[in-house]
């Protein structure tokens, strides 16, 4: 069974920095685009960074120059290296990502169980 386990939440004072980590497993043919969604209380879910195979990154506006997002593709792995944390990061996280797992090879997208970040001021 295919699955995303994310880790690296938790809490952290403004200012700090967090890592979380996504691993897919399972039978993988291949993987497209993976990034991290989040998703805070009474709000949408936004995309906060994505990362395509090649390694061509898009980052939403209020992260840029603080997030980094980065892949290991031998470990089928995605990275959020998250500096300068403000409260408002607070929010759950959730992994992303396109997967080839099977005929008639069409990437399908996949979610992890998300990991919580709450930034305290």
């Amino acid at each position: 069974q295919v699955q995303l386990v994310e880790s690296g939440g938790g809490l952290v004072q403004a200012g700090g920095s967090l890592r979380l980590s996504c691993a897919a497993s399972g039978r993988i043919l291949s993987i497209n685009l993976m990034g991290w969604y989040r998703q805070a209380p009474g709000k949408q879910r936004e995309l906060v960074a994505r990362i395509g195979s090649g390694g061509s990154t898009v980052y939403a506006d209020s992260v840029k120059g603080r997030f980094t997002v980065s892949r290991d593709n031998a470990k089928n792995t995605v990275y959020l290296q998250m500096d300068s944390l403000k409260p408002e990061d607070t929010a759950v996280y959730y992994c992303n990502a396109w997967l080839v797992v099977s005929y008639p090879f069409v990437p399908t997208e996949y979610w992890g169980q998300g990991t919580q970040v709450t930034v305290s001021s």
